[in-house]
């Protein structure tokens, strides 16, 4: 068995090398605790997919919405950052709407009808987030004209900046690192909406990792978010704080989902 560890979901060049020193400083930490058979460096640039059906996986985030959906029983939370981005409120995060910086409009109901970009179908922030703050305006379950997928959060504004479609719901995180270590890919939008706010992106292991090993992998997390070396490092990575989470802390997110579907509304349209 050789484990797998990653952390993709902020994972775009500007901020790897933070990422990795970041691993490389938890590595240490988790190997205090006693650990053995630590991955070396962070897997990157993995289809997400692949990533978290593989059997070796051992450390990672993903979505919220997946972790309760669709890898329910096979990945488990533990523990859930407090981001730094202004949209943020502790562990919870929401998403920005964004659209072109000269489209008009306030209200949520000025954009029936548009052209809407996610970066996944199953996604919590791109795309059952918008679905919630839209729902109550849906017409024979129809809100936008089109929806799309871009694969990528960043591919979604890129898209809006080349007038291919009009709005995008963005995880505000991804906003918060783009506008510091980017602020080109936000050229040409503006904040338009935000959404309710969830629980955010947490940090995941494999479901069959012992409870001795999350105890002992949950201590080194801890550790690493306030070890003074590491400070220059979680600043660059907006990282602030740290919730242990569980799986139930997630069901608000499933409840989020459904309730747009009570309202007639069962997909992004």
């Amino acid at each position: 068995m050789v484990r797998v560890a990653s952390m993709p979901m902020y994972d775009f060049p500007e901020i790897a090398p933070a990422l990795d020193e970041l691993w490389a400083g938890l590595r240490r930490n988790l190997a205090a605790e006693g650990l053995a058979e630590i991955p070396r460096a962070l897997v990157h640039d993995r289809d997400l997919r692949a990533l978290w059906n593989d059997s070796d996986i051992w450390f990672s985030q993903c979505c919220g919405y997946d972790l309760i959906a669709r890898y329910r029983g096979h990945l488990r939370p533990l523990a859930t950052p407090h981001y730094g981005a202004p949209e943020c409120r502790g562990w919870e995060y929401a998403s920005v709407v964004v659209v072109a910086d000269d489209r008009e409009g306030e209200d949520i109901r000025d954009l029936a009808g548009t052209r809407c970009a996610v970066n996944g179908l199953e996604s919590h922030s791109g795309t059952h987030s918008l679905r919630a703050l839209v729902a109550p305006h849906h017409r024979a379950g129809k809100f936008f004209a089109s929806v799309v997928e871009s694969g990528a959060h960043i591919h979604s504004l890129a898209m809006i900046r080349r007038g291919n479609v009009d709005v995008a719901a963005i995880d505000c995180v991804t906003y918060a690192l783009l506008e510091r270590h980017r602020p080109s890919a936000l050229a040409g939008v503006r904040r338009f909406a935000l959404t309710s706010h969830a629980p955010g992106i947490p940090y995941v292991t494999h479901a069959t990792t012992s409870a001795d090993d999350v105890s002992r992998m949950r201590a080194a997390l801890y550790e690493t978010f306030v070890e003074p070396d590491l400070t220059a490092v979680r600043q660059a990575l907006l990282l602030e704080h740290l919730e242990t989470t569980e799986l139930a802390h997630y069901q608000r997110i499933a409840e989020i989902a459904e309730a747009a579907g009570a309202l007639g509304y069962p997909k992004l349209a």
